[in-house]
């Protein structure tokens, strides 16, 4: 990978634009640059979440993953670099088999929400799916951006695994999924009254 920061403030960018590991340099509003940023932010997110009292396995995944997701923006960083392979997703399968054994199956939509954790997991299950618009755009064939398939399919599989870890963490605090009520009315309202 290219070089490691030795300082944080090199005022590089203050012209707007900012260097990849390739050694070039890119606008700071780049499509490439706006998938790293994305795909930095579920990274985060997910260490939000980890901040949260978690079964250790799915702390052990989400750990995992994060390390994944550092590995996705150094590939992102370095075009036509790979560091995303099938042994991720591979992973991220064997993952989502797993947990969702261990679940019940779905009869309707549920919301985001319930425990803490859970809440959180939908959180980082949004980001993440906005993190794949981002990588499917910075790969289309007519961007100019050619990425491997693996980025791609690596945050839409993730996507489903968080979203599959917040029903696991509702479980582990005691509750259940919340679900959507399509026959709740109209006018009537789910939260307390006045």
């Amino acid at each position: 990978m290219g070089n490691r920061l030795s300082k944080i403030a090199t005022r590089t960018g203050d012209d707007g634009t900012t260097g990849l590991g390739d050694g070039s340099r890119v606008r700071k509003d780049d499509a490439r640059i706006a998938a790293i940023g994305d795909v930095d932010e579920l990274n985060s997110q997910i260490g939000v979440l980890l901040c949260e009292s978690l079964p250790d396995d799915v702390r052990d995944v989400l750990v995992a993953i994060q390390h994944d997701l550092f590995d996705l923006g150094g590939e992102l960083c370095i075009p036509g670099h790979t560091l995303v392979a099938d042994e991720h997703l591979a992973r991220l399968d064997a993952w989502l088999a797993h947990y969702n054994a261990t679940l019940p199956p779905l009869k309707e939509f549920i919301l985001p929400g319930g425990s803490r954790a859970a809440a959180l997991a939908h959180v980082c299950r949004t980001v993440c799916r906005r993190a794949e618009r981002v990588v499917v755009a910075l790969g289309a064939p007519d961007s100019g951006a050619p990425l491997a398939d693996a980025p791609r399919r690596y945050v839409n599989r993730l996507s489903d695994l968080l979203f599959v870890l917040a029903r696991v963490l509702n479980r582990a605090a005691g509750g259940s999924d919340v679900l959507w009520r399509h026959d709740r009315g109209a006018g009537k309202s789910g939260g307390q009254g006045a």
